[in-house]
Parts: structure tokens; sequence; C-alpha cells
């Protein structure tokens, strides 16, 4: 039988580890560091780091999930505003924006690890783009009930929405793109937000 506190004890191993890894990271790049160096930080031997990851890979998985994650979690707060689906709609995408841009673009080294991830990891980035598309589907179809945005098929919608704003969600995207013409963050939401109003 598993008691209460062991998995207690594991969650909160495996989230010391990840924040651990993490770190390292940032510091000294993912190629070059090692699942030894995760567990001399922590004082433990690398075969107790493999208790709870089977690999460097699955540990990058981890970490990479646990980034996305926290846009996920500040996204469905935006996704629940009482605000208008006009405003929460532009909340949302500058914001998804702000998140990635802020954490990987600026921080090279990060930015090499997602880059591995989504090679990887790809599982992962597919399930956070999901709930992220899910995210916008249910603004979009709030502002379908509002008469804000006329979207015959939501889902559709909510997937062109991602699509059109691949440059400013997609980490390696927003980096490539950072000194090349393009419209402004400002400029495409505009644009998404005239493509989803009401036909006069």
């Amino acid at each position: 039988m598993t008691l209460v506190s062991d998995n207690i004890e594991t969650d909160d191993m495996r989230t010391r580890i990840l924040v651990t890894a993490e770190k390292l990271f940032r510091e000294l790049g993912y190629q070059k560091t090692t699942v030894a160096d995760i567990a001399k930080v922590l004082r433990m031997s690398p075969a107790n780091v493999y208790r709870f990851f089977d690999s460097k890979k699955s540990i990058i998985s981890a970490v990479a999930q646990r980034l996305m994650g926290e846009v996920e979690d500040v996204a469905a707060t935006l996704v629940a505003e009482r605000s208008s689906a006009t405003q929460r709609m532009r909340v949302l995408l500058s914001t998804i924006h702000s998140m990635n841009a802020e954490r990987y673009v600026g921080d090279a080294k990060l930015h090499e690890m997602v880059a591995i991830a989504m090679e990887e990891s790809w599982d992962v980035c597919m399930a956070h783009m999901e709930q992220i598309t899910a995210g916008i589907g249910k603004v979009i179809a709030d502002g379908v009930a509002s008469g804000e945005f006329d979207a015959p098929d939501v889902g559709l919608a909510a997937h062109c929405v991602c699509t059109g704003m691949m440059r400013f969600f997609h980490p390696q995207m927003i980096a490539q793109c950072a000194q090349k013409p393009g419209p402004t963050i400002d400029q495409m939401i505009d644009f998404v937000l005239a493509g989803l109003a009401p036909r006069r």
C-alpha cells in the first residue's frame, strides 16, 4: 500500500530535481549539464536521481512541461476573466507572447534547452499547444455568444488564431524574427480581432 506521505515526498523530490536541473540548464546549458551535476547540487547520488527520472531526456521533458505549465496556468486565469471577449483575447495573446519572449529569447542557454525539448519531447509541446488552443477557443466561443465575434467553426477559428500568432508564440520564431521586418504584436492582434469581428 502506498502512503500519502510517500507520494508527497516523491513529488517534493521530483520538484527539487526539476528546479535544480532548470537552474543548471540556465547556468551551464543543457548539453553541458549532466545528471551527475544535478545530483551533486542536491547532495545525492546520480542513481538516486534516476529513481525519479529514468533519463536526462525525461528531465528535460519535465522541465519544459513545468515551464509551459506556468504559461498555461496564467492563460487559464485570463480566459476565465469577466471582461469582454475582445479584451480577454488581446490580453491573452499578448501575455502568452511576453511570457515566452521573457523566458526563452533573452536567455540563450534556456533557449537551447527549449529547442532540444521541442525536438526530443514533441508530445509535451503538442499538449501545450492543445491547451493554449482550447483556451483561445473558449474566448472565441464566449465572443460568438456575446455577438463580439463571428466564427461558425470555433475550433477552426482557434487553430487559425494560433497559426497566425506562431511568430509570437513559438520561442525559436520569436528569437529568429526579433530583428526582421513584420507586424508588431499589437498589429497582429488587431489583425486577428478584425478577422473574428462580425461581418457588416
